[in-house]
């Protein structure tokens, strides 16, 4: 590969044009003649006929200044000129220089002086390595030199390092030890699936007796025969170098770092970043690369014919990289972890700070880098979203806590027909908090036109749903869009119309609920939210919400209040719901501080056999009350037909609670065990 071309480069000077008509007439007329043309044509990459301008061989300047060209791997270099004094045949003029040292690089700025001698041609430059630069001595060339930082760690709230620090090979030249840099290193390239130039750019710059690494591999990649192919390569080496790259925990919201050859990084990663570098490609490593990584300190160093450093012509410290502190809690993500490990197939553990609205955890069960669907995700929630239908009823004054709201066995509206699960009927007369005790999606329905659109989109938005919020990372606040009739209110009520929600939102409106007032989610600590907390809620309406939140879980799902689950009450509300072809399991709840959400993403086939977002709530909160993750806890998926004591409770009681088997079917839940859509409570086709 041929060396960077220096590109279009400013005039030396406003007589520049003239000095060299004149020079051309008479062979170096003037000192300042012959220092412009000398800048000019040095300036201009043309090497010879700079050199024709000095005392020196010619051979021998014009390969003294194509060297200065690689040994800085300029980019570009431009010259002004300073004073001249002359003394007889004798003169001294001083310039200055500015380089730029390419991507990645600073400007290099600094003064130079040159002798000038009179002649038989005329004035020329009194060669010697100092005309390049003054500190520069014979036998001595210049280098750039780079002191990378260490990668700075991600931090959880308590101080707890998520990143574990991970040995991976760099492999990487000694510049001066290769018989043929480009070739060497275009070859080392192709070996490990790299773009040359990046790794070029590095290597014609540094120091000739300084490992240079410039790719980083993990040890999985690298296997004996690839070890062998790049030793025979002359120059090339390997070193073993520790770097905080692997995610311990919350490997979405963390990210992933780069520097290694299975992410070509010279290619996909743009910025100011040289060949060897770690780079964040996703999550927090992403967000906050400039933190985590700092920059690395370059130097300008002048050599001697060893190679050896001998002086520093010029210095740029480098941003110390630093920690960043999130809100995540190492003991509630891993908890959250050892949940979605019940689901099974994909779903999400999101757990929030009840009076902060801090992230505490946010778990996939896929456990891939790049899904952070518990943040990001867009779901229909079904029957958990009762509890907003519920607030929104109490806030609009629809009905009071008092209230008798009837849950009968099935409703009309609009020729939209609800029914409750298995075909039970009603209880006869009772209160708001009984109808979201036991997910009535009747009663929900046959509120619908007493509560209306508006009220219920507001009680969305007291509730953070909706309202635009945002975290570092992307995130999905929610979309409420309730279409004006009757049937789509009635549908809306029970998270069938005209809402979409994630995890996290639904996780931060059960923590409004249990505080009182919503708060803005963070991610990071001492980073203020980028929207403002929400106002106090209705205490009356909140204190009924929550009663039906408790009876939801004492009546349906009784075993969380066991000493399994923690000492504290549990207030939730379970759901089944169908989007496109997956069926989607919801548990939705608080306890003490925390406030949490779980979406199980279930085959239809399959969704019968247990309520597993149930599952991996109990999981969950097990975990949470173990105070580590995994004690106590089950080793497979929870189905629940296959349970051989309480169906409810990973380790229950020999005797069955009732209703236990299914949160969903004890009373007249809005949603229903049986296949067909009219037992799932939404309307009959």
């Amino acid at each position: 590969m041929s060396p960077r071309p220096l590109g279009r480069l400013a005039a030396a000077g406003s007589a520049l044009t003239m000095a060299v008509t004149l020079a051309a007439c008479t062979p170096h007329p003037s000192p300042e003649v012959a220092v412009r043309s000398f800048l000019l044509a040095w300036q201009d990459g043309d090497h010879a006929r700079a050199a024709a301008y000095t005392t020196g061989e010619p051979a021998e300047v014009e390969a003294a200044l194509s060297d200065v060209h690689d040994q800085l791997d300029l980019a570009g270099l431009r010259f002004g000129l300073g004073p001249i004094s002359r003394d007889g045949d004798s003169a001294t003029a001083e310039f200055s220089a500015t380089a730029d040292l390419g991507i990645g690089d600073p400007t290099w700025e600094y003064t130079g002086a040159m002798p000038l001698e009179w002649g038989p041609d005329g004035w020329r430059i009194a060669w010697s390595p100092s005309v390049i630069h003054p500190d520069l001595g014979e036998g001595e060339r210049l280098a750039v030199s780079y002191e990378i930082q260490a990668r700075g760690q991600i931090l959880d709230r308590d101080g707890v390092p998520l990143v574990t620090s991970e040995s991976v090979t760099a492999f990487g030249v000694y510049p001066g030890r290769m018989d043929d840099p480009e070739a060497g290193v275009t070859e080392l390239a192709e070996l490990l699936g790299e773009e040359p130039g990046p790794l070029l750019d590095r290597v014609r710059s540094a120091p000739p007796e300084q490992f240079q690494p410039l790719v980083l591999m993990r040890g999985r990649n690298v296997d004996t025969a690839l070890l062998e192919q790049v030793g025979r390569i002359s120059g090339v080496d390997t070193q073993a170098v520790e770097v905080n790259l692997t995610p311990a925990v919350a490997p979405a919201v963390l990210g992933e770092v780069a520097g290694t050859a299975e992410h070509r990084v010279s290619s996909r990663v743009p910025g100011t970043y040289q060949a060897g570098d770690t780079v964040g490609l996703s999550g927090l490593q992403n967000i906050y690369q400039n933190e985590l990584a700092g920059s690395a300190t370059t130097q300008v160093v002048s050599l001697d014919d060893d190679g050896e450093v001998i002086g520093v012509l010029e210095s740029w410290q480098g941003d110390l990289s630093g920690e960043i502190t999130t809100t995540l809690d190492a003991g509630v993500q891993s908890a959250a972890e050892e949940a979605v490990g019940v689901m099974p197939g994909n779903g999400y553990v999101v757990a929030v700070d009840v009076s902060s609205g801090e992230l505490l955890a946010s778990a996939a069960a896929s456990g891939d880098t790049t899904d952070n669907g518990g943040l990001t995700g867009s779901y229909k929630p079904g029957g958990a979203f009762t509890i907003v239908s519920a607030l929104a009823a109490l806030q609009s004054g629809a009905v009071g806590a008092d209230t008798e709201v009837p849950c009968g066995f099935e409703t009309e509206i609009d020729g939209e027909r609800f029914t409750n699960p298995h075909g039970q009927t009603g209880f006869g007369d009772s209160s708001l908090s009984a109808n979201l005790a036991v997910n009535c999606a009747v009663g929900f329905a046959d509120l619908g036109a007493q509560v209306g659109p508006a009220a219920l989109t507001s009680a969305a938005a007291d509730l953070g749903l909706g309202t635009g919020w945002q975290l570092p990372l992307s995130a999905n606040a929610g979309e409420v869009a309730i279409g004006g009739s009757e049937a789509e209110v009635a549908l809306a009520m029970n998270g069938e119309h005209g809402v979409l929600v994630s995890p996290l939102g639904m996780a931060l409106a059960a923590a409004a609920v249990a505080d009182g007032t919503w708060h803005a989610p963070t991610l990071v600590s001492g980073q203020e939210p980028e929207t403002a907390d929400g106002s106090a809620l209705d205490p009356g309406a909140l204190e009924a919400v929550r009663q039906g939140m408790g009876d939801a879980v004492a009546g349906r799902m009784s075993s969380l209040n066991g000493p399994l689950y923690g000492e504290e009450q549990v207030y939730g509300q379970a759901a089944r719901t169908e989007q496109g072809e997956t069926s989607l399991h919801w548990f939705v709840g608080y306890q003490g501080g925390v406030a949490f959400a779980v979406l199980a993403e279930v085959d239809p086939a399959r969704t019968l056999t247990g309520q597993y977002a149930f599952n991996a709530a109990a999981a969950f909160l097990s975990a949470m009350a173990a105070g580590e993750a995994g004690e106590g806890l089950p080793e497979g998926p929870l189905d629940q037909a296959e349970s051989t004591g309480d169906p409810a409770s990973p380790t229950g009681p020999e005797t069955p609670v009732p209703g236990a088997e299914d949160p969903l079917t004890e009373g007249t839940g809005a949603e229903a065990t049986g296949p067909a859509l009219t037992e799932q409570g939404i309307p009959a086709q």
